[in-house]
């Protein structure tokens, strides 16, 4: 027989357990009366095999954060390419992009030798997203992604898709999934992946038997160069070049779809050539010119395959201009 007090205090150490076991459950989920609900746990749960008390474990306690969806409406590519451009090529980013090219030069040079992508893309896109991991984002990522699956209609049911693999890949890899922060737009890491790529491209580029974006400027590196090579990056290709315009109407020539390039010598008879005289294209190229705004007027561009594979990570035509242009810089300091 147990001891009389012994036993009133394991009851109520077990009663203590249990209300704490269930007010932690039963934190507020702000997403769970929203009719989409259901849907995506269903969906979840067919995807990933994953329980409903999986999936419902995982929301728990999650919240809607209303400015996310302000920031949407209001992106930093709706600027004029001479402001958009400023918050990237600064020259204290160009600084920290050196230092950081020194780091880890040897990872860097491995990198493009394996998967045949040029490092200075790969310093371009860790500046441009994180400035080199020094702004990773502070978001808790499955709210980020909750609040815009269940709140932005006009991409819902990718971010839904998304905070389901964030949901899934937690479990697989044993992080708490309330412990993963990142952008608005729920993308993680030094180089700021949406949770769906971390499975798909992610690579344990430092050995340490785990692939960790967050904090292993490594795995970050050969994950950037895995995810353009698998995106059809051309090793040993041109990105682009600067180029004039002296037709009388650049609507014709300015690529409505970089997926449906030109050949050069269609472009080269509208007006198009490049501002470097050294530089030779076949006519048989086929390219795409695109169009920014400078301070003094239209500036043209010639782009090749790889300024397309780019748009990949984001489909801002001066999102890829940014991530070309500060890698060229430090790369070359």
């Amino acid at each position: 027989m147990l001891n009389t007090d012994l036993y009133k205090k394991l009851k109520r150490i077990s009663l203590l357990i249990s209300a704490f076991t269930v007010t932690s459950f039963c934190q507020a989920n702000d997403f769970q009366n929203h009719p989409g609900y259901a849907g995506f746990k269903q969906k979840t749960m067919q995807t990933y095999g994953l329980s409903a008390e999986q999936v419902d474990w995982a929301m728990n306690g999650s919240k809607n954060i209303p400015n996310i969806i302000s920031i949407m409406n209001r992106p930093g590519e709706s600027k004029p390419w001479y402001e958009y451009k400023t918050n990237f090529m600064a020259e204290s980013t160009i600084q920290r992009g050196v230092r950081f090219k020194n780091q880890y030069a040897d990872v860097l040079n491995r990198a493009e030798q394996q998967f045949g992508v040029p490092q200075s893309i790969i310093l371009g896109i860790l500046g441009v997203e994180t400035g080199f991991g020094a702004n990773k984002g502070n978001f808790l990522t499955r709210d980020a992604l909750a609040t815009l699956g269940f709140g932005y209609e006009r991409r819902a049911q990718y971010f839904q898709d998304e905070l389901a693999a964030l949901i899934a890949w937690t479990y697989k890899d044993g992080v708490p999934v309330n412990s993963v922060s990142g952008s608005y737009a729920g993308a993680i890491g030094y180089p700021q992946f949406m949770p769906s790529n971390i499975t798909k491209f992610g690579v344990d580029y430092d050995n340490n038997g785990h692939i960790d974006l967050r904090n292993s400027a490594v795995d970050a590196i050969g994950s950037i160069a895995n995810y353009l090579a698998g995106y059809g990056w051309q090793r040993n290709q041109p990105i682009g070049f600067a180029a004039r315009y002296t037709g009388s109407d650049p609507s014709t020539v300015i690529a409505k779809d970089l997926e449906l390039p030109t050949p050069y010598g269609v472009l080269k008879n509208q007006g198009i050539s490049p501002v470097n005289p050294v530089v030779q294209i076949d006519d048989l190229d086929m390219v795409n010119v695109i169009q920014l705004q400078e301070n003094y007027g239209a500036a043209y561009y010639i782009t090749y395959p790889n300024f397309q594979v780019i748009t990949t990570y984001n489909k801002s035509r001066m999102y890829a201009t940014a991530v070309w242009q500060l890698g060229t810089e430090i790369a070359g300091r």
